[in-house]
């Protein structure tokens, strides 16, 4: 194992490890700089693409580079803040051995996070169909070149992130035909490909894989409150627990964990908590990255008295000033 492995001294501070989960459009730098403050000991990237990232390597130091490729846009993707993002880990996706390896050397050489992902789990369409996601985990061959490759152009510690099952194969298959490969940690999300993010996740499918797995372990899927991280760790075992879509509109959910106990805010509180989102937001993304704000702000206001109204409103909002106009008058009723 790398002797930079901060999974392995995380899980020797002998406490559930928090994770926040990879979420395409969600987890930027803003969200994830929030969910550290709130205690998520590890932050991951939004998926980045590891063959935009390979074509992007060839013109990284030129001064004609366009972004016709995406490449510059996946780039900035990967942008973080090293004081305030402890134990930053890039997600990447894809299916070419090769645009691997070298995402991963550039990501190493120019950005320096504290480790790689490689994700053989997403269920989008437009990630399967490039034989990426969970359309890797099926297929154990390259699958394993690709972890292999990752590994071998690498110093950080690599993880993964799997399903419960796909198709025919199994958490339990993957890692089994990985388990002579120095992997640091695999996340497991609870549920199969066929479920998508629907249903009851298998908790327990991580004391089945313990066997086949000598790294941390975390458990992912239909963790929304308290009680269910309880009942997550209870019936997985896991090392700790990896939050997505349990977290929006709640990033305090890594603080009730850690704490143990509910937080509940009013609507006063969390419309100046939003407020406070989006000023960093746009101090790290500069003016009109509010518009990327919408959906984080649908998710604050879900369940409040009144949500149609206040959604119809704030999908509209283009810049702070919107912003801030329309949760005044919310603040003061």
């Amino acid at each position: 194992m790398k002797n930079n492995n901060f999974w392995e001294k995380l899980k020797n501070k002998q406490r559930p490890i928090l994770a926040l989960a990879p979420m395409a459009g969600f987890t930027d730098s803003a969200f994830r700089q929030i969910c550290h403050k709130f205690g998520a000991d590890v932050l991951y990237s939004e998926m980045v693409s590891a063959t935009a990232l390979n074509y992007f390597s060839q013109t990284f130091n030129s001064q004609t580079r366009k972004r016709d490729s995406g490449g510059e846009a996946t780039w900035e993707l990967t942008g973080f803040n090293h004081r305030l993002e402890k134990n930053y880990v890039v997600q990447l996706f894809g299916a070419n051995p090769e645009h691997f390896a070298t995402a991963t050397t550039l990501i190493e050489k120019k950005l320096k996070p504290a480790g790689i992902d490689i994700n053989c789990g997403c269920p989008a369409g437009k990630v399967l169909k490039q034989g990426a996601g969970a359309d890797l985990m099926k297929d154990l061959n390259k699958s394993r070149q690709i972890i292999a490759a990752v590994l071998k152009n690498t110093t950080l510690p690599v993880s993964i992130k799997i399903r419960a099952k796909v198709g025919k194969v199994s958490a339990i298959d993957f890692l089994k035909n990985i388990s002579d490969l120095p992997v640091a940690a695999v996340m497991i999300h609870g549920r199969s490909l066929s479920q998508g993010f629907s249903g009851d996740p298998d908790f327990a499918i991580v004391k089945k894989a313990r066997p086949y797995f000598k790294g941390v372990i975390l458990i992912n899927g239909g963790i929304n409150t308290l009680e269910d991280a309880q009942r997550a760790l209870k019936e997985s075992g896991a090392d700790g627990l990896g939050l997505a879509r349990g977290i929006l509109g709640r990033p305090w959910l890594f603080q009730e964990i850690k704490e143990n106990k509910i937080i509940n805010k009013n609507n006063k509180q969390v419309f100046h908590f939003i407020l406070q989102h989006a000023r960093l937001v746009e101090k790290i993304k500069g003016p009109g990255a509010l518009i990327e704000l919408r959906k984080h702000l649908v998710w604050y206001v879900s369940g409040f008295s009144g949500a149609s109204r206040l959604r119809a409103q704030l999908v509209t909002v283009k810049s702070l000033a919107d912003l801030e106009n329309i949760l005044t008058k919310e603040i003061k009723k």
